[in-house]
């Protein structure tokens, strides 16, 4: 049967196929969510780094991370097709060291000081950021799953919803082990090493069940032409444009664990931030999925960024009350409006996915054949790479140390948990959510002059379907 007939009867990912696919997302994203949420504070926290080595190391990670993956992605587009597809391949390559170089994220041999200290943590580092370039592979499997763009939306949207769900799952993780394990430094061990070894044997146990089903042209093609392509493509600047812009928000998310401990006394009760969080994020996306039935995608995404700015500066305004007052009641309130910021999240992790999906079709019609699955990322990640470097360099300046405007005040051995002022904490506050809900916003503006909707993107599709099947023949 052809690919055009099978388009139109949809039903391409078998229901098992689904499920495990879901489960290998949600698993793997574990290993890089418990990154994600903890290492700056081990390196704070646990290292006890200064502010400008914290600085150094995250801007330095940033920009280098950034030139070897123009090289990654260019191994990726022009990866070796086999029975098993494009992507699967490099999943089952990369899960075991993932795994491996993950753990020792938060494994610091002791006696390391200055700049052996340092130059361990950066190799650590890059071989983590090549094992995540890679391993950013199995969620560009959801884009080749099908060739239906409605059933191709639907694995999007519910490996976004596993991989938001996945994301937050170290937090209760660490909160468990967390009841028998007060060492702060061995807790960070335990909890990953258990979350690396399960989520590396599901994630190769998904990949079994995984088939890709977008036809590629065998023809190799010069990896810097396709950067070009993608730099040609007038949507793809919109999606460009607008994820730098939202990147800027490191700022705010760098602040979640410290703010915690502010507001409820340990940064091990960062669980209570980051589950309603997630919760919401996941409500969030089931939303946007209802939604779209009846907006369409560009629409969701400016209104989700107006959204943003309403709830965060309301949750700022709670948040701000109950440091001046300290009513109980107050932090209940601020939980529940992490919930409905959440919700926004659900759109911001969401619908750029489906944007990039049809971007990638605009360019494989508009290069009459060519799938820049990693190149598009990368290109988009010049912008991300610029905005994550300015603000994961100022985050630390901006939060503690000399001359910081936040003034945040660092666990010494004497006063593990020290306690910081009422400024103090209004000024994490303040980054936290009203500077997040700023740049949402500002990430929605590049879409009012985006086009690929509607009949555009139904042209495209169909015109790409075509040209696949004349791929198959």
């Amino acid at each position: 049967m052809s690919t055009a007939i099978k388009q139109k009867n949809g039903g391409h990912v078998a229901t098992n196929e689904f499920i495990f696919y879901l489960a290998a997302i949600f698993f793997y994203t574990m290993m890089t969510g418990i990154v994600g949420s903890y290492r700056q504070d081990y390196l704070v926290n646990v290292l006890r780094l200064t502010e400008d080595q914290t600085s150094f190391y995250n801007s330095f990670l940033s920009v280098a991370g950034f030139v070897m993956s123009f090289f990654y992605a260019m191994v990726i587009d022009n990866h070796k097709i086999t029975k098993k597809g494009k992507f699967v391949p490099i999943i089952n390559a990369v899960a075991i060291p993932m795994g491996i170089v993950t753990l020792l994220m938060f494994v610091t041999p002791k006696g390391l000081t200055g700049a052996v200290l340092m130059i361990y943590l950066i190799t650590i580092g890059l071989l983590h950021g090549a094992c995540c370039s890679f391993g950013n592979a199995i969620n560009l499997v959801s884009y080749v799953m099908s060739p239906d763009n409605k059933e191709r939306d639907k694995v999007i949207s519910f490996r976004s919803i596993s991989s938001a769900i996945g994301n937050s799952a170290p937090l209760v993780v660490t909160l468990v082990i967390g009841i028998f394990i007060k060492d702060k430094a061995m807790l960070f061990v335990l909890s990953t090493a258990l979350i690396c070894v399960v989520g590396t044997f599901i994630t190769l146990m998904g990949m079994r069940f995984v088939k890709e089903r977008i036809e590629y042209t065998q023809e190799k093609k010069n990896p810097l032409v396709g950067f070009v392509d993608v730099i040609k493509n007038k949507y793809a600047w919109t999606v460009i444009i607008s994820e730098t812009l939202k990147n800027f928000r490191q700022i705010a998310t760098y602040m979640g664990v410290f703010l915690a401990a502010a507001l409820l006394g340990s940064t091990s009760k960062f669980l209570l931030f980051g589950l309603p969080t997630g919760i919401g994020t996941a409500v969030g996306m089931l939303v946007i999925n209802f939604l779209l039935k009846k907006f369409n995608a560009k629409v969701l995404y400016i209104a989700s960024g107006i959204y943003s700015i309403i709830a965060n500066t309301a949750a700022f305004a709670v948040g701000y009350a109950y440091f001046k007052t300290e009513t109980p009641a107050l932090q209940i309130v601020f939980i529940i409006f992490l919930f409905l910021i959440g919700l926004q999240f659900g759109a911001s992790n969401l619908l750029p996915s489906m944007f990039q999906a049809d971007v990638l079709e605009s360019i494989e019609l508009q290069t009459k054949g060519k799938r820049l699955d990693a190149a598009l990322p990368f290109v988009i990640g010049i912008g991300t790479m610029i905005s994550g470097t300015i603000a994961s360099a100022l985050s630390p300046k901006i939060l503690y140390g000399e001359g910081s405007i936040i003034g945040y005040v660092q666990p010494t051995d004497a006063v593990p948990e020290p306690t910081q002022s009422l400024d103090t904490k209004i000024m994490m506050l303040f980054f936290y959510t009203i500077f997040h809900g700023i740049m949402m916003f500002l990430a929605g503006v590049p879409f009012f002059f985006y086009k690929l909707t509607g009949k555009t993107k139904e042209d495209i599709h169909n015109q790409v379907l075509k040209n696949r099947e004349a791929i198959e023949d």
